[in-house]
C-alpha cells in the first residue's frame, strides 16, 4: 500500500506541473498509460519483451510505451517574440547530432553529444547544469549513458580523457521521463525541451541539458538557458 501511494503522489505532482501544458483530447488530458498503481513486486514479475531465452532484462516496465501523441515548440528570435508579446522560457544556446557505431554504440548518442556540447560552452556538467532531460528509450539504456558519462575509459577511449561526468539524479527526468509518461515518435523531443524550459523557470537554474537517443545510432544534446523575464 505504501508503493501505491508514493507512486499516486507523485503522479498528482507532476499531473500539477503539466496542467496547461497538454491540450485536452476529447475533453480529458488523462493518460491512459501511466501506471498509477505499479508497485516493485508487480512490476518485478513481468517477462522480458525481446530477449526470452533467459538473458533478457527489457520488460514492457523498463521500457518506453508506445504511445499516440503531438507536441510543438515556439521557436524565434528574442525580438519577434517581444514584438508578438509572446513570454519566452529558455535561449536555445547549443546544439549537436552525432551518428554512432550501430552496434557497439547503438543508443549512446546522448554521451556523445553531451561532450561536445559541454566542452564546446566550456561547461561542467556537475557545477553549471541545473537541470538535465534525458529520453529513456530502455532503463538499460539510459543507465549505459550514465556509466558512460562517468566512465574514465570510456573518457579515455572517445574523448581524450575527459569524462562528461555525473549526472545528479536529483535534476535529471524529475517531472517523469520516457519510461513513465511514454514515447510518441516524433513528439518526444518536443516534450523534453519543454519541459527543460518549464523547469529552469519554475527552479530558476541557469542552464539545462536537453539529450536524446535514435533508431540507428544517431545522438542529440542541446543547450538551453533560463530566459529572464522582466
Amino acid at each position: 500500500m505504501k508503493n501505491i501511494i508514493h507512486f499516486t503522489h507523485i503522479i498528482l505532482c507532476i499531473s500539477r506541473f503539466y496542467k496547461g501544458e497538454v491540450i485536452p483530447y476529447k475533453g480529458s488530458t488523462t493518460e491512459n498509460g501511466i501506471k498509477g498503481d505499479s508497485t516493485k513486486e508487480s512490476v518485478g514479475k513481468l517477462k522480458p519483451a525481446f530477449v526470452k531465452n533467459g538473458t533478457g532484462t527489457h520488460t514492457a516496465a523498463n521500457s518506453s510505451f508506445l504511445t499516440d501523441g503531438a507536441s510543438a515548440s515556439l521557436i524565434m528570435s528574442e525580438e519577434r517574440a517581444l514584438e508578438l508579446g509572446f513570454k519566452p522560457l529558455a535561449y536555445l544556446r547549443d546544439y549537436s547530432f552525432k551518428s554512432c557505431d550501430p552496434f557497439e554504440e547503438l543508443l549512446l548518442g546522448p554521451t556523445f553529444c553531451s561532450q561536445e556540447i559541454l566542452e564546446r560552452n566550456n561547461l561542467d556538467l556537475e557545477n553549471d547544469i541545473g537541470v538535465c532531460e534525458i529520453h529513456e528509450a530502455f532503463a538499460g539504456q539510459i543507465l549505459s549513458n550514465l556509466n558512460a558519462m562517468d566512465s574514465q575509459k570510456f573518457a579515455d577511449d572517445n574523448f581524450n580523457g575527459k569524462k562528461v561526468g555525473k549526472v545528479d539524479m536529483e535534476k535529471m527526468n524529475t517531472k517523469g521521463g520516457s519510461l513513465a509518461l511514454g514515447h510518441p515518435f516524433g513528439a518526444t523531443g518536443s516534450r523534453l525541451v519543454t519541459t527543460a524550459a518549464r523547469r529552469l523557470q519554475m527552479e530558476q537554474e541557469r542552464f539545462a541539458l536537453v539529450a536524446a537517443c535514435a533508431d540507428g545510432g544517431t545522438g542529440h544534446a542541446c543547450l538551453l538557458e533560463r530566459y529572464d523575464n522582466k
